[in-house]
């Protein structure tokens, strides 16, 4: 029974059932050896079991019209044969079987959308005085190394490549390595560099204290990649700040400061001659708890307050708070771009800038593009099925709570 269908296109370990008793609910509580236990309704079995109308073997999803689902289903027969579990479906009479395996990844926690991925772990400028650094080439080639750089990406929010070429292509290679790149009216990418007429502040030589990019989108991009072609001027550091560690300091320092960065919210834009992006939102934006926080951190592109008048004062005073603590030196690192180095980190958590430099004496050239968070914690995902051994090399968060399905 090994070849059981299941929801996706995974391959799943053999984890036996050890027993399964049917619930007053009409659904099933299974157990397994170690004692782990799922609780499963019926509804949700009957959704999932395989043939028409259940799970397609040819796409792995569900045919099943809802409209159409026996709200009264209920298990009439429960039972384990061979490590799966058989049930029979009243009053359809339908029987149908389950993979323990799959059923034991549901148990364990392991179809959370934050599973299989590193827990994000807050850092200041003594404890990550330059970005975790990985061979470009052998992420390039090699999907162990790619995974242990996204591990890298995902848990500290920034990671980086050295010794890749300086082509302009490259940075797209690097972000396809991933997933899909996401475009915007910079392109689907864009470059980094001293323009004479340009769109964008970072299109000058002028300081860039700590930001996020494109706060006037209702979803801002979730990560960057950087890739630095050339540089040759004096200065233009570039640097990078946990906004994880900021809340972290305001919360335990200045609460105020921090509710008023929560709460009041600016009206954000960027408007050129083809283009009118608009969206309001708070500086912080701490979501619903399952979805990553969003820092909406701009200056130029934050035009309007969106706040009773009697708030303005206060939120000016919490954003400034706000750019003080990003942009000392206890929370933010300052690093150097070498030509074929490529940074990359997340845009809603990481806080990105760089130092002034002097346009007329060098140059400073960088390619870039956007991907969205989706695409990247698919790939790590992916990775950890497809890589032998990744779960045992790399810290991975699963969720052990019981899981009722």
């Amino acid at each position: 029974m090994a070849d059981l269908l299941t929801p996706d296109y995974y391959e799943y370990e053999w984890v036996p059932l050890e027993s399964v008793s049917l619930m007053p609910s009409g659904g099933a509580l299974l157990i397994w050896p170690d004692g782990q236990s799922l609780e499963c309704h019926p509804l949700w079995l009957r959704e999932n079991s395989p043939g028409p109308e259940g799970i397609d073997p040819r796409s792995k999803e569900n045919d099943l019209d809802v409209a159409k689902l026996d709200l009264d289903i209920r298990l009439g027969v429960a039972f384990v044969e061979d490590g799966a579990l058989v049930v029979e479906f009243h009053p359809e009479g339908r029987r149908a079987s389950f993979h323990p395996g799959w059923l034991r990844h549901v148990a364990d926690g392991q179809h959370q959308p934050f599973a299989l991925l590193p827990d994000p772990q807050i850092w200041k400028s003594q404890d990550l005085p330059e970005p975790p650094t990985h061979e470009g080439p052998l992420v390039l080639q090699d999907d162990a190394a790619l995974a242990k750089w996204l591990n890298d990406l995902l848990e500290f929010g920034l990671a980086r490549l050295v010794s890749l070429p300086t082509d302009a292509g490259v940075v797209e290679l690097v972000g396809r390595r991933i997933g899909v790149l996401r475009d915007s009216n910079f392109g689907l990418t864009w470059h980094v560099s001293v323009d004479l007429d340009p769109n964008s502040t970072a299109n000058t030589d002028v300081r860039l204290p700590a930001h996020s990019d494109l706060p006037s989108r209702e979803t801002p991009p979730g990560f960057q990649l950087l890739h630095c072609q050339e540089n040759t001027v004096a200065g233009g550091h570039s640097t990078m700040t946990d906004g994880l560690a900021v809340v972290q300091h305001l919360e335990q320092n200045e609460p105020e400061v921090l509710q008023s960065l929560l709460k009041s919210e600016w009206i954000f834009f960027n408007r050129d001659e083809e283009h009118d992006h608009r969206w309001t939102g708070p500086i912080i934006d701490r979501g619903d708890g399952r979805v990553p926080w969003t820092f909406r951190a701009f200056h130029p592109v934050r035009g309007f307050p969106a706040m009773p008048q009697e708030e303005i004062g206060d939120a000016y005073f919490a954003i400034q708070r706000f750019g003080h603590v990003a942009n000392s030196d206890d929370f933010q690192i300052r690093y150097e771009l070498h030509p074929g180095d490529l940074i990359a980190f997340d845009n809603r958590r990481v806080l990105h800038g760089r130092e002034s430099f002097d346009s007329t004496e060098g140059t400073r050239q960088l390619r870039g593009t956007y991907m969205d968070s989706d695409e990247v914690y698919s790939r790590m995902r992916v990775l950890h099925h497809s890589v032998p051994g990744l779960q045992h090399s790399l810290a991975f968060s699963v969720a052990r709570k019981d899981s009722n399905a």
